[in-house]
């Protein structure tokens, strides 16, 4: 403890010192040559002669001109001359004083009252205090050491004052003058030694990051010049091993990491090992000070990396390879008969010896074109499963630098090869299934064009001498099985589209996604929810209901994401004790797990909520990027005295689907008398026509057909019936002409619950790619003129309409 006396009061001259601290026990010399040292020294003798004792001064710490609030009692022990001859008196610090106000005395120096300040330890001292003046003083022993100072260990060893031990820091000079100050304002003695260890400790983590520190820049200088030595040295050896042996450079490769021997030892092709050897030879007369060998290394090292004759066995077991693709994927026939068809080729041209025909093997390159969802890319997966292939993904989806392909220049800092080169290394083999997945997402700018860098890799008359900019040794890609996915197949440029064979996946039927969902959706989603087939079960029925109602996509990535929500939901009831497990899902609990259904068919809606309730609405069906879909038209005339005559159309149409409109107004205009039609409205009144959902853009002829029918109703006030759907581009004589997208048309048709459907006679051929359970639910007619489409579509004419006339032969 710190206590201030007050039993008497000092009167004492100040000795101001100026960014420099004195605490009590320290002695310190002091120059008399400054005035202000001069003169309290002065007054302190001129008080001494009337008073017992040596003469006292208050020694104070001035920082930037202000007095500190504490002082040190100093006594002048003696006065002389310093070392280098200037008068000087030696001055013992004492104890602490807190100064009071000022006041008068002898001398010019200044004087202030102040009042001593009693240190107290207890006696004997407490555990902790112990502990902490051992920690003290084995820290002053490790610093003193590092010093040399071993005379000063033993006498820092002997202070057992705690006070003392810690004024006696006050000797270190790298405390700064503010940490003295904050030592010699500490009174109680405890606080002022654990302050002193803190600051020591700091001070020897510091020593010890810079001897670190400073230790490694010298172990890093003294590496570098032993390097330099060595490098000079093994250059000396090269150079006589050289002259020995005429200048042949090929014999001095015997250093522990010699890529000429390894060259040598890799099962290399003829050509690639002879560039290989070139570069070897680059390598030993290069410098090793030179950039060009660290090139030289990474191209060694990629083309030693490469597996150049590693290939796997093709599984040519058919029926297998076939059984596998069931399995993983349902529907989707197309694509497995092509993938047999290319296995039983493989089979019977390895039969027969003909497994390399010119220089190539017979690779294939299919494209799977279809909507988002449909499995496309796990397809490559079950391919490679199939046929006992290693499976390599690349990712095309916003690639627009041409080197991504092709590799960069060996030149360009940071150089790598392209893709295709490193799926071969990731695959391990030569004829791998590569993934080109989402090739309709590539672009183009400044960098080049990667779709155009394609043409060779994908062209079979001429992948079997890739030559990537990297390498740039021919690597043969015949024997890979190329496979590409993308969303629409017009995104891909012709000249590359034109190298692959188009397989398209248009989605999937309703009883294909039950199927997909009870055997790879539902097991899977089961996992990931912590569920397992004895808790939970969906019957057919909640499955089907899931498909049809609670989703409409071409793919099943909605639907797997439907029976996830079901089934977290499940999970979370039964963790909060409102379900008991098992449990067994019906049509009829989907609505109080997760709500009502987003698609309900038309056919099953009120019929005064349906949108073909009013004439002039008539039900088209389009392809969209994300299979097909229904789309409705909308018509309306103008009040004449309102409306200006002409024709509007909204719904971010493009061109094509506005000369559509144009061509279906021109139709009704010309034709509409024979048709029994109010064509006399068409001359004064302003027709609109409106095709919902804004905000997605539209095109292509295929709603002409559908146009003409709503124009029609409208004129006519007959309704457009519910169940039908229809599509087909129509002439200005009223020929119905073939469109394209039949299939995903008429499977957008059924999901949404449409029964009848309407299109042109030329795409009857196309049904064949319709699925048999489809066209069992729809009523296709195929049609050659627009007559016949007003005919089936437009509902019998009620009180007050004009009624159709007969459709012409």
């Amino acid at each position: 403890m710190a206590t201030e006396s007050t039993a008497f009061t000092l009167v004492l001259p100040v000795l101001p010192l100026d960014d420099e601290v004195v605490l009590p026990g320290m002695v310190v010399p002091l120059d008399l040559s400054d005035s202000e040292v001069r003169a309290a020294v002065e007054a302190a003798q001129a008080a001494a002669r009337s008073t017992p004792g040596k003469p006292k001064v208050l020694l104070v710490p001035r920082v930037d001109g202000t007095y500190a609030k504490t002082g040190v009692l100093g006594t002048v022990e003696q006065v002389g001359r310093l070392a280098d001859g200037d008068p000087g008196a030696l001055i013992r610090g004492r104890s602490r004083v807190r100064i009071g106000a000022g006041t008068t005395g002898p001398g010019a120096a200044l004087w202030v009252e102040g009042a001593r300040i009693d240190e107290t330890v207890p006696d004997p001292l407490p555990g902790q205090v112990t502990d902490l003046v051992k920690e003290y003083k084995a820290l002053a022993t490790t610093w003193l050491k590092k010093r040399g100072a071993w005379q000063v260990v033993d006498r820092v060893q002997a202070i057992d004052d705690v006070s003392a031990l810690a004024d006696n820091s006050g000797y270190s000079p790298f405390l700064t003058t503010d940490q003295k100050v904050e030592l010699l304002e500490t009174a109680d003695p405890v606080a002022r030694l654990r302050l002193a260890a803190q600051q020591l400790r700091d001070h020897l983590a510091e020593q010890e990051v810079a001897e670190t520190i400073a230790k490694d820049v010298q172990e890093g200088v003294d590496k570098q010049q032993r390097e330099f030595l060595l490098r000079r040295q093994l250059e000396a050896v090269r150079k006589e091993l050289r002259e020995l042996n005429g200048g042949d450079s090929k014999d001095s490769a015997e250093e522990s990491d010699d890529y000429r021997a390894r060259v040598e030892a890799a099962d290399l092709p003829e050509k690639v090992r002879e560039a290989a050897l070139k570069e070897v030879d680059k390598l030993e007369r290069s410098s090793d000070q030179s950039p060009e060998g660290s090139w030289i290394r990474t191209w060694l090292d990629t083309v030693l990396e490469l597996p150049w004759n590693e290939r796997t066995e093709d599984a040519y077991d058919i029926q297998g390879a076939k059984a596998v693709l069931d399995a993983e994927h349902a529907g989707l026939e197309d694509v497995k008969e092509r993938i047999t068809e290319y296995l039983a080729v493989r089979k019977r041209r390895g039969e027969r010896g003909l497994g390399v025909i010119g220089g190539r093997r017979g690779g294939a390159v299919l494209a799977l074109v279809g909507p988002p969802g449909v499995g496309k890319t796990s397809l490559g997966q079950s391919v490679a499963h199939a046929m006992g292939r290693e499976f390599v993904r690349v990712a095309l989806g916003g690639v627009r630098d041409e080197a991504e392909i092709r590799g960069h220049r060996r030149t360009y800092v940071g150089a790598l090869p392209g893709r295709i080169v490193r799926a071969i290394k990731e695959a391990g083999s030569m004829n791998p299934v590569v993934l080109l997945d989402e090739i309709d997402k590539v672009g183009s700018d400044f960098r080049g064009d990667p779709a155009a860098a394609l043409l060779e890799v994908l062209d079979p008359a001429q992948n079997h001498t890739f030559r990537d900019h990297y390498l740039e040794v021919e690597l043969d890609l015949s024997d890979v099985v190329f496979l590409a996915t993308a969303n629409v197949l017009e995104a891909i440029p012709e000249a590359l589209a034109d190298r692959m064979e188009i397989v398209r996946l248009d989605g999937y039927t309703e009883d294909e996604k039950v199927v997909i969902a009870r055997d790879h959706l539902l097991p899977r989603q089961l996992e990931r929810a912590g569920l397992s087939e004895d808790e939970v079960a969906l019957e057919e029925s909640a499955l089907r209901k899931l498909a049809g109602e609670y989703t409409r996509e071409a793919g099943v990535r909605t639907l797997e994401r439907s029976i996830a929500r079901l089934l977290r939901k499940i999970a979370a009831q039964h963790e909060l004790g409102r379900r008991e497990l098992p449990f067994t899902v019906t049509d009829g609990d989907l609505r109080a797990l997760i709500g009502r259904p987003h698609h309900v068919p038309e056919s099953a809606q009120d019929p005064a909520e349906r949108r073909t309730s009013v004439p002039g609405v008539a039900t088209g069906l389009a392809v969209t990027g994300a299979g097909g879909d229904v789309l409705f038209v909308e018509a309306s005339l103008a009040d004449p005295e309102t409306g200006a005559a002409g024709l509007t159309l909204t719904g971010q149409l493009g061109d094509v689907m506005k000369e559509s409109a144009q061509i279906a107004l021109s139709f009704l205009r010309s034709h509409g008398a024979e048709l029994g039609l109010a064509v006399g409205d068409l001359k004064d009144r302003g027709v609109h026509i409106h095709f919902p959902a804004g905000a997605v853009p539209k095109d292509g002829p295929s709603a002409g057909i559908t146009m003409t029918t709503a124009l029609a109703s409208l004129l006519s006030g007959r309704l457009v019936r519910t169940d039908v759907a229809m599509t087909g581009e129509v002439s200005l004589t009223g020929r119905v002409l073939p469109i394209g997208g039949v299939k995903q048309k008429l499977l957008a048709a059924q999901r949404a619950g449409v029964t009848t459907v309407i299109i042109p006679k030329r795409n009857e051929p196309d049904l064949d790619d319709v699925p048999a359970e489809v066209l069992d639910k729809l009523d296709v007619h195929t049609v050659t003129d627009v007559r016949q489409v007003l005919q089936l579509a437009l509902a019998p004419a009620t009180d007050g309409a004009v009624p159709t006339v007969p459709v012409a032969a």
